[in-house]
């Protein structure tokens, strides 16, 4: 990837189209956007896959970012951040949830960047 510098912030090409980032979130996603979200679909995506091999595909995943802690100094670095997970997949109860999110958490490549730098929380909310 490869990333100008435009007027706002910077800018790249990608084959899915341009991506915009800018501290002025009008003209384009801030980092700490671009951080959470990739946390988020990272998680996501891992889960999906969990879920297919222990032959409980997913129905639906949805990720809801809660909360957003940042320093006050001035690189208003993350400090936590709240992840609410709503999952519905055939067979997953209670019981599995915390195997899920622990082979979910170990297997997350941006979770596992950042587990000893932000503070991550994750509730879940299971769907029948």
């Amino acid at each position: 990837m490869k990333f100008e510098m435009t007027e706002y912030g910077f800018e790249t090409e990608t084959e899915f189209g341009k991506l915009e980032i800018s501290s002025n979130e009008e003209k384009g996603f801030r980092p700490y956007q671009l951080m959470v979200g990739s946390i988020a679909a990272c998680t996501g995506g891992v889960m999906r896959k969990i879920l297919e091999k222990k032959r409980m595909p997913a129905q639906s995943i949805t990720i809801e970012v809660k909360e957003v802690v940042r320093s006050q100094d001035d690189a208003s670095r993350l400090e936590k951040i709240h992840y609410h997970i709503t999952v519905q997949a055939d067979g997953l109860t209670e019981e599995k949830m915390p195997k899920i999110l622990e082979l979910t958490h170990k297997n997350c490549s941006m979770y596992q960047s950042v587990a000893n730098c932000i503070e991550i929380e994750q509730t879940v909310e299971i769907l029948k």
